[in-house]
């Protein structure tokens, strides 16, 4: 189930949890793409919040927000580069992609096996995929006070098999938003401090969302021309008979 694109907006830009979590989330996933010069950036659901580091070197940056979701103009004070597209269907070239931000889209989908698989057609060879949901074991999944509340959340294992599944190679996995999914001032006051106990405190308190980084992985093609069958290959490496004298 996707939220409506204007709760979205309001959390992420109208709130200060929403702000919060914005400010942790870019700087997870800009340890795993720290920059993108010349390249191709494309984000799906509701990525936005994210895409703004890469508009001034990217050579493009697209918003692929869904149908079910509604869709917002972006960026504000710049040419619109937001797309309303279907689910499952993009409006991109197969294999054009760069680096691909699937956030708030995996999750909601109630498709999401077709929905890797065009992850997988527009992504490049060498292109890089983030793919950012819930957390089944950390508090934000059981908060309906955030937009990691709904849908469907996932533990690390469970991505990772279902993206091996549709011919994509698991290369990096990050948690992250170790602090309390809540308001309070005091949660607020002290969530750089969470965030930063937060790797040695994995072992009590799980992070609310999980990141995985993916590659494309590209089979190799079959066809007649690889078939063809060599009988005795070694013959080639036995020394040539001697020739033998004929008689007088």
């Amino acid at each position: 189930m996707h939220l409506d694109v204007q709760d979205l907006r309001n959390f992420y830009y109208r709130s200060a949890l929403g702000r919060a979590v914005q400010k942790t989330l870019r700087e997870e996933l800009r340890k795993c793409w720290p920059e993108a010069k010349g390249q191709t950036v494309v984000g799906f659901g509701f990525a936005v919040p994210f895409l703004r580091p890469y508009l001034k070197d990217a050579r493009r940056v697209t918003a692929l927000m869904p149908g079910p979701q509604g869709v917002i103009a972006w960026p504000q004070g710049m040419p619109n580069v937001s797309v309303l597209c279907e689910e499952t269907l993009w409006p991109l070239e197969t294999g054009h992609v760069d680096k691909l931000l699937v956030m708030h889209g995996l999750e909601a989908s109630e498709r999401p096996a077709d929905l890797l698989e065009e992850c997988w057609r527009v992504l490049g060879p060498g292109g890089s995929a983030l793919f950012v949901v819930p957390n089944r074991a950390g508090l934000w999944s059981r908060s309906d006070r955030t937009p990691f509340g709904f849908g469907r959340p996932y533990s690390q294992s469970q991505l990772e098999s279902q993206l091996k599944a549709h011919s994509f190679l698991p290369e990096r996995h990050l948690h992250t938003l170790y602090q309390p999914p809540s308001t309070r001032r005091f949660w607020r006051k002290t969530a750089g401090m969470w965030e930063h106990l937060g790797g040695s405190l994995s072992m009590i308190a799980a992070g609310g969302v999980l990141i995985v980084q993916a590659s494309k992985r590209v089979h190799a093609p079959r066809g007649p021309g690889l078939r063809v069958k060599v009988r005795k290959p070694l013959e080639a490496l036995q020394p040539a008979a001697t020739p033998q004298a004929k008689p007088v």
